[in-house]
C-alpha cells in the first residue's frame, strides 16, 4: 500500500452507462406495498486519473444518467481526485437549478461514490481505510418477499437467509392487507421462533390502519420492525405510528431520504426509532457521512438501505450502526455485474481490504445485453 501521491491528479475523464435488469419474480414481475416493477436500472459512473478509475452507481431512471452527463461530468474535469467533499460542493450548486432531490441526489451519489473509490485506488488503499471507518464489518438482513410471492416461494426465500445465518429477515406487506396474516404464519413457521421478523409496507396504510397493523404484527407473530407503514412524506405519521406501536417493534423510514433536511424531519420528535439512509440516494458517502453525524447527535441508530455492494464499505463509517438491507433484487444484480461483490459471513459483510477502493470491477461482457445508455465497452475490454 502506497502514501499520497507527491503530484496532485486531477480528473481527467468521465464515463456513464447504465444497465436495465429484468427482475426474477412472478412473470417477471415484483410488488410491494405500492409499486410493481419488472426492471431494475443501475446507472453507473467511472472517474479517471492518474491511471486508476472508480466507478460509483445508484438505482434509478435512465435519465438520472442523462443527469449526470448533461451537469456533472463537466465541473468534475481538472477537479483534484483527492478531494471528494470539494467536488461534492461543487455538484451541489450545479444542480441548484435543475432540482437536488430525488433524481439530482442519486446522481451526484453515483459520482461521489465513484470519486471516493478513486481516492482509494490513487492511495492504494481499501475504501474502509480512507473513510473514518468505526467498523470492520457491517451485519445484514435478508430482504425481498415480495407480496406477489407465492408462499411457498415466500417463506423457502426467508427460511433460505436464516439457514445461511442470517438471523433477520423482511417481507414486502401490505398490498392486500388481508392476505398478509396467512403469509406471516407460513414466514414464521419456516423461519422458526428465533430469528428477528421484519415487515415494509413501503407506504401503504393510513394512520389508523397502520397502527392497527401494528399491533397485530408485534403480538401475533413476533415482527420487531415496521418500515414506512405510511409514506416518508407524512412524519406525523410515522410519529404517531411509533408512539402507538407496542415495544420492542420498531418503526424505520428513511430511504427516500435526499437531501440532509429530509433525515432531520424524521429525526425530529424523533418520528422514528431506527433511521434509514442509501448511499446511492442520499448524496453518496459524502452525504451519507452527514446523515451519520445528524443521527449520532440524536442518538437513533443507522441502517443501510440496500446496494450492498458499496454499502458495505460506507457504513462501516457510521458511528451508530444497525445493519444493512441485504436486499434480493441487488445482490443478484450486483452479482451479475461486478466482480469482487461480497458474501455474507456469520451474519455479516465484511469489506476485502486486500483490494483498493471498494474492490468491484465492472464484467463489461455480462453487463452488455442490459445496456440502455452509454458506449459500448465489452469490446474495449475484451
Amino acid at each position: 500500500m502506497s502514501a499520497v501521491p507527491a503530484v496532485q491528479e486531477t480528473i481527467k475523464g468521465v464515463d456513464v452507462h447504465a444497465f436495465e435488469v429484468p427482475t426474477d419474480g412472478p412473470d417477471g414481475r415484483e410488488q410491494d406495498g405500492t409499486l410493481e416493477w419488472d426492471s431494475t436500472t443501475m446507472v453507473l459512473v467511472q472517474v479517471h486519473a492518474g491511471g486508476r478509475t472508480g466507478t460509483g452507481y445508484t438505482y434509478g431512471d435512465v435519465s438520472t444518467a442523462s443527469l449526470v452527463s448533461s451537469k456533472l461530468a463537466g465541473v468534475l474535469l481538472g477537479a483534484d481526485a483527492l478531494a471528494p467533499p470539494a467536488a461534492w460542493r461543487r455538484m451541489q450548486a450545479q444542480l441548484r437549478n435543475a432540482g437536488r432531490p430525488g433524481a439530482g441526489a442519486m446522481a451526484i451519489s453515483a459520482v461521489d461514490i465513484a470519486l471516493w473509490d478513486l481516492k482509494a485506488r490513487l492511495l492504494d488503499l481499501p475504501l474502509t481505510a480512507v473513510l473514518p471507518a468505526f467498523h470492520d464489518r457491517v451485519p445484514v438482513y435478508g430482504s425481498g418477499g415480495f407480496t406477489n410471492y407465492p408462499l411457498d416461494r415466500l417463506a423457502g426465500q426467508l427460511a433460505g437467509w436464516v439457514e445461511d445465518g442470517i438471523t433477520r429477515v423482511k417481507l414486502k406487506t401490505s398490498r392486500h392487507p388481508e392476505q398478509d396474516p396467512g403469509r406471516l404464519r407460513a414466514v414464521r413457521e419456516a423461519i422458526g421462533a428465533g430469528p428477528e421478523l421484519f415487515t415494509d409496507a413501503n407506504g401503504a396504510l393510513g394512520r389508523k390502519e397502520a397502527v392497527y397493523w401494528a399491533a397485530r404484527f408485534a403480538g401475533e407473530w413476533g415482527v420487531s420492525w415496521l418500515e414506512e407503514p405510511v409514506g416518508s412524506d407524512d412524519p406525523e405519521g410515522l410519529r404517531l405510528v411509533r408512539e402507538r406501536a407496542p415495544a420492542p417493534l420498531e418503526v424505520a423510514a428513511g430511504e427516500y431520504g435526499y437531501v440532509l433536511r429530509d433525515f432531520a424531519d424524521l429525526l425530529d420528535g424523533p418520528a422514528v426509532d431506527c433511521l434509514q439512509a442509501d448511499v446511492t440516494r442520499c448524496g453518496g458517502i459524502t452525504g451519507l457521512l452527514q446523515v451519520a453525524g445528524l443521527s449520532a447527535a440524536r442518538h437513533v441508530d443507522l441502517s443501510a438501505h440496500c446496494a450492498p455492494a458499496v454499502s458495505a464499505h460506507a457504513f462501516c463509517a457510521v458511528p451508530r450502526l444497525r445493519h444493512l438491507e441485504y436486499f434480493h433484487d441487488h445482490v443478484r444484480i450486483e452479482d451479475m455485474l461486478f466482480e469482487g461483490t461480497l458474501g455474507p459471513a456469520a451474519g455479516a459483510l465484511a469489506p476485502d481490504r486486500e483490494r483498493p477502493g471498494h474492490g468491484l470491477e465492472v464484467k463489461w461482457s455480462a453487463a452488455e445485453r442490459f445496456r440502455v445508455h452509454g458506449p459500448d465497452k465489452s469490446r474495449a475490454a475484451a
